[in-house]
């Protein structure tokens, strides 16, 4: 593996701090690989042979089930997927896809394991981390549970525009995605995007304009406990 691709991996949060032995023994079985746009990484219900750790490009984590599919997160580098299966040996909850042309580390989970075992900061890394995955699931419960699409789609829009800095940008995912994501059909996402036009949202193909941006505050009601996730 190239020093530079073993550096990101090193300079991850999960990976920082552990015995540099240790990290070493788990570099040894992994490897990259290149894989270009839609391609199937992983399959809901499989063993986890991998820990993935995305370096370039773009990962769609997504569920089906009785025909029906939905896109549950997207992951950019750099960053792992899906560390909990992982760990506890379990079937992915979840598959994964690529969106683009996309950079993959992949360490072996029996390698993942056997340091988990043996290193007491990569340990309490992998707490941390599946602390806060937990916590970002929760908040994503709440959104969907307790708001409307409108007000789902409000906030959505005011969390890409902190991210961003700016109050007109481009959609990072394709609409049909979105509508997944926020837990509506497409048809419901184009009326939900008229339905705030009155809030100062504009919209342009994937380019959005926010006009005005208290009111659309006012009408998010945007909540720490539920739209900062790095809390």
């Amino acid at each position: 593996m190239p020093e530079s691709y073993r550096q990101d991996v090193r300079d991850l949060a999960l990976f920082a701090d552990m015995d540099q032995v240790n990290f070493e023994s788990l570099m040894r079985g992994s490897y990259v690989q290149n894989f270009p746009p839609r391609i199937d990484l992983i399959t809901e219900g499989d063993s986890p042979d991998f820990l993935h750790v995305v370096v370039s490009g773009a990962v769609d984590l997504f569920s089906s089930w009785n025909g029906r599919e939905t896109s549950m997160a997207t992951v950019r580098p750099v960053s792992t997927f899906i560390l909990a299966a992982t760990i506890k040996d379990a079937p992915y909850l979840m598959s994964a896809r690529t969106l683009e042309k996309s950079r993959i580390i992949l360490l072996p989970s029996e390698d993942v394991r056997q340091v988990f075992e043996k290193d007491g900061a990569f340990a309490r890394a992998i707490v941390t981390e599946l602390s806060q995955c937990y916590r970002a699931v929760v908040k994503n419960t709440k959104d969907l549970k307790l708001r409307t699409s409108l007000e789902r789609l409000a906030n959505y829009l005011l969390r890409q525009m902190g991210r961003t800095g700016s109050s007109a940008f481009d959609l990072l995912m394709e609409k049909r995605r979105l509508a997944s994501f926020l837990g509506m059909t497409p048809e419901n996402l184009s009326r939900a995007f008229k339905g705030l036009e009155p809030y100062g949202v504009r919209v342009d193909g994937n380019h959005i304009k926010i006009t005005d941006t208290e009111e659309l505050m006012r009408f998010a009601k945007p909540s720490p406990l539920i739209d900062d996730h790095s809390t």
